[in-house]
């Protein structure tokens, strides 16, 4: 957990009637990180003929997944995924088109008469206002020299299109009102259509738009429409009967050719990645060293004639070419989804997972210190995870687990609970409970400087993960000139030194600065060369790296804006340390705000423990569970992505994506 796991370059040479075979071997076991070939005298990319054949695979694999789809059949591979060669596409094909004809008439029909079903709804809804009327609807409707709209209108609307049509000549018929809405006809000449049609709108005439062939009163037409509706549920039942036969029918048969064809468009396209000689394939990639043995033992029993060449690949200098395979544990993947989340680490850098799974449940905690909203975090997050309740948070469950966990802790040291602190437990809990620390809200001042002295001791602790991890690269120029090099941390001690001395004995002096300035070392001298050393880091670097010197140009020009150039450099470094050092006062801050927002809920509450009393308690705290929790969620996570993390962590290392023949659905 402290590293990657350690990788091995593997070159296979494969003669080609092994292919298959070694093929199958690579990809079954999920060990084996594919590159592409591309050395002088290999075909890369393989032979056209394999792309094709990848592309005919794909297809038809997607025309499986889309019958199953229909059959509503779940993707899995049978219980004997096994393969001895690929696929027959031209034997698979006439059996998924004969599938696929069968299903997809049934479906298409399934549709047409959903569609149906549908539209008859529509019709039906809206017939229903208007099914007292006693008048034929097929009189109501305009011919070729008549406009003519029947709908419903709001009842309060009738006087103003009245008042509308005043000039326009128009027939107008109330058929049916109530205080609400009512149903009316609007017919005349054609020639006024577009002034009948304004003054409907204005008025917010709902128009009905019924079919031609619906002739009758509006009662009839609703017997006929109701008819219609079982008879049309009648027949989407018989269909979707049809579809649940098949699919008992095909379900089998479906999972087997859908895996069949998957695993060998798999294999088709890791092919079309090896390179080719006349009658070999060259296969290059990565392994985890630990899983070398294992490979190499059954690769040899795949094919005896293999040719294999391993390069062990040191966890020193650059390695960005190499995939980084990370040790996953199901206890810390929500803390490693964390750190993944900010970046994945290089080959020979550091791991943060176990560092972050320490320190952001204490920070989380620190901030949120209750004996008995930890608790109920801690079964929120039980719950989540094993998906009882809120399963959208289950990749989260454990993470709100140990934070509660955390919570809870600190609460006992802080002495709250459910936001009850002090008199106030004795009073109504009426139980003992002093804090075996002290309670946030009774030294403010207290809380601030120590958490910004857990703040310091986490950045220097971050300072000296980030010498390690250029130390081992061999980043000579970033170990020593770089942002977290070894001349910032020198700095950074000085300037902590200097901040000690400054404040001494005053309430606020963080205790760890005060501590560095006591020791018998001339900060001053050492501040101000070191903060030289920063000024013109880019300048060493250059020359570490062997690079020109100054590149913001030549002459007095160039020299100037080098100049500039390194005064801003130092000025960001002051105001990023202690901006980063500050940062953590919110660590203490939210530890009183969250005693301080209890105490509001306690005001509102009031002071005698009646009925109201409890609810606005129990609502005040659910409150705090959810809206700060979420707040110090956020807090601590950008203390970790923004000050923590960026003293060590740098990230960008490539994923470690095996070869494998997960299910289609797996791998998507």
């Amino acid at each position: 957990m402290i590293f990657p796991k350690e990788m091995t370059e593997i070159e296979l040479v494969v003669p080609s009637k092994d292919l298959l075979a070694v093929t199958k071997i690579l990809s079954r076991h999920g060990v084996f990180h594919q590159t592409d070939s591309s050395y002088p005298g290999v075909d890369t990319g393989s032979a056209s003929t394999w792309q094709e054949t990848a592309a005919d695979y794909a297809a038809l694999e997607r025309r499986i997944q889309s019958t199953m789809q229909m059959l509503n059949i779940e993707e899995r591979p049978p219980s004997s995924s096994d393969f001895d060669t690929s696929a027959d596409l031209a034997a698979l094909r006439p059996v998924v088109d004969e599938i696929e004809d069968e299903v997809k008439k049934i479906s298409d029909d399934l549709g047409e008469e959903k569609k149906l079903l549908e539209s008859l709804q529509t019709d039906l809804d809206q017939l229903e206002p208007i099914k007292d009327v006693e008048t034929d609807l097929s009189s109501l409707r305009g011919g070729g020299y008549l406009f003519s709209t029947l709908g419903l209108i709001p009842t309060s609307n009738l006087d103003r299109l009245k008042t509308s049509l005043t000039r326009v000549p128009h027939v107008f018929l109330t058929l049916k009102s109530d205080s609400q809405r009512s149903v009316v006809w609007l017919t005349g000449s054609r020639n006024n259509s577009d002034a009948l049609d304004r003054a409907a709108r204005s008025a917010y005439l709902n128009p009905l738009t019924l079919p031609e062939e619906y002739t009758g009163t509006p009662a009839t037409i609703i017997k006929s429409i109701q008819t219609s509706l079982e008879s049309s549920r009648q027949k989407i039942s018989e269909l979707n009967g049809l579809l649940a036969k098949q699919a008992d029918a095909r379900k089998d048969q479906l999972q087997k050719l859908l895996w069949d064809v998957h695993a060998s468009r798999v294999v088709a396209d890791s092919i079309v990645r090896f390179g080719q000689l006349r009658h070999t394939y060259v296969v290059v990639g990565w392994v985890p060293t630990e899983r070398l043995e294992i490979l190499t033992e059954r690769l040899k029993s795949a094919s005896k004639e293999l040719l294999m060449q391993t390069l062990p690949t040191s966890r020193s200098g650059h390695n960005s070419h190499v995939p980084v395979a990370l040790t996953t544990n199901k206890w810390l993947r929500p803390i490693q989804d964390l750190v993944t989340t900010y970046g994945r680490p290089h080959y020979g850098e550091l791991d943060p997972t176990i560092l972050v799974a320490l320190t952001f449940p204490f920070l989380y905690g620190a901030m949120f210190g209750d004996l008995g909203q930890g608790l109920i975090l801690m079964l929120v997050g039980f719950l989540a995870h094993n998906r009882i309740f809120m399963k959208g948070l289950q990749s989260l469950g454990l993470l709100l687990v140990y934070c509660g966990a955390s919570a809870a802790v600190f609460g006992v040291l802080y002495g709250s609970i459910f936001g009850f602190e002090g008199h106030l437990i004795e009073e109504y809990l009426h139980f003992h409970f002093e804090p075996l620390w002290f309670s946030p809200l009774e030294n403010i001042l207290g809380i601030l400087g120590i958490a910004i002295d857990a703040g310091i001791l986490l950045l220097l602790f971050g300072f000296l993960l980030g010498l390690f991890n250029q130390l081992r690269s061999r980043d000579w120029a970033h170990l020593f000139f770089g942002h977290t090099g070894l001349v910032a941390l020198i700095f950074y001690v000085s300037f902590l030194a200097l901040l000690g001395g400054f404040l001494g004995d005053t309430a606020i002096a963080p205790k760890v600065a005060v501590a560095i300035s006591g020791l018998p070392l001339p900060f001053s001298t050492l501040a101000l060369i070191f903060g030289a050393g920063i000024m013109f880091s880019g300048f060493f670097r250059n020359l570490l790296e062997g690079h020109r010197p100054l590149i913001e140009g030549k002459g007095v020009g160039g020299f100037a804006m080098f100049l500039v150039q390194s005064f801003m450099d130092i000025f960001e470094t002051v105001i990023s340390m202690l901006s980063n050092t500050l940062s953590f006062v919110r660590v203490g801050a939210f530890a009183v705000a969250h005693g301080g927002l209890s105490l509001a809920i306690f005001s509102l509450a009031g002071e005698e423990p009646t009925v109201k009393f409890w609810i606005v308690v129990f609502i005040g705290n659910i409150f705090i569970i959810g809206f700060e929790g979420l707040i110090v969620y956020i807090q601590t996570m950008r203390l970790h992505y923004y000050e923590i993390l960026g003293k060590f962590f740098t990230g960008g290392g490539m994923r470690f994506d095996p070869l494998t023949l997960s299910s289609a659905k797996e791998e998507a």
